[in-house]
């Protein structure tokens, strides 16, 4: 009924905003305009109601999470050791990185194409949430991904280049190498222990809505994971009072 109000939640949408972060930043950009104010149940309910055939598929696809299928764990004694050098534990990291005082201390990881062969790596900074891309045209053995992200993490400045923490993925196994080229500490999370890397993993959520599961992500050039990163940079962030990096207006 409100054309300004659904014009400015489709900008939302189209910047695949979720209804929460949209209403939230309505909400504090506008507070004195109570006709642009809806709570996200009212647009849930409206992308349900006119949901029909292939549209209902892709919002259910979109908005459903979780796993289909819980593969079994090996037992501890039956893993065998991937990294040559010794790896450093999380519990060795420093504490301002645990309490997200200061930037510079990032998540890393990889997400995984069609039949395990291509892959994208995926950088969260701790402390904004920053995001970058890691393009992996070669392929994701530990030496192509080491050479990758020194050549992604020697861009940024000296000060935002404090640790990486990982998984336990045989593509670190050159972590040590990546530490001297760099001087950025890897540390490693317990056996898992996802929510040990929980920025990372949320994000990682998120960009497959830009690079679904069982697709080859060899498609995607370096410009178009650079679009991506600054589209989710883009996004409003409860931990930064419902701000963007950079901001982002759906009053504009």
């Amino acid at each position: 009924m409100n054309p300004v109000l659904r014009q400015a939640i489709q900008k939302g949408l189209d910047l695949r905003w979720s209804p929460e972060q949209i209403v939230r930043r309505l909400r504090r950009d506008l507070p004195d305009r109570p006709e642009m104010h809806v709570t996200h149940e009212t647009i849930y309910q409206a992308l349900y109601v006119q949901g029909r055939g292939e549209l209902r598929r892709e919002l259910a696809s979109a908005l459903r999470t979780g796993r289909a299928i819980r593969r079994p764990r090996r037992q501890a004694q039956q893993r065998t050791p991937r990294m040559i050098t010794p790896m450093v534990m999380i519990s060795e990291r420093p504490a301002e990185a645990e309490d997200r005082a200061v930037p510079g201390h990032w998540e890393g990881d990889l997400i995984i194409g069609k039949d395990n062969k291509s892959a994208i790596g995926t950088l969260v900074e701790r402390a904004t949430r920053y995001v970058m891309l890691v393009h992996l045209p070669d392929g994701r053995t530990s030496d192509v991904v080491r050479d990758a992200l020194i050549d992604t993490m020697s861009q940024l400045p000296t000060h935002l280049r404090r640790s990486l923490t990982w998984d336990h993925g045989a593509e670190m196994a050159s972590h040590a190498a990546f530490t001297i080229a760099t001087n950025i500490p890897v540390y490693f999370c317990d056996p898992h222990s996802p929510w040990q890397r929980g920025s990372n993993e949320n994000t990682n959520g998120l960009l497959r809505q830009y690079f679904p599961k069982g697709t080859d992500l060899t498609v995607h050039n370096r410009e178009h994971l650079d679009a991506v990163a600054v589209q989710l940079n883009g996004r409003p962030r409860t931990t930064l009072d419902w701000d963007t990096q950079p901001s982002v207006s759906l009053s504009s």
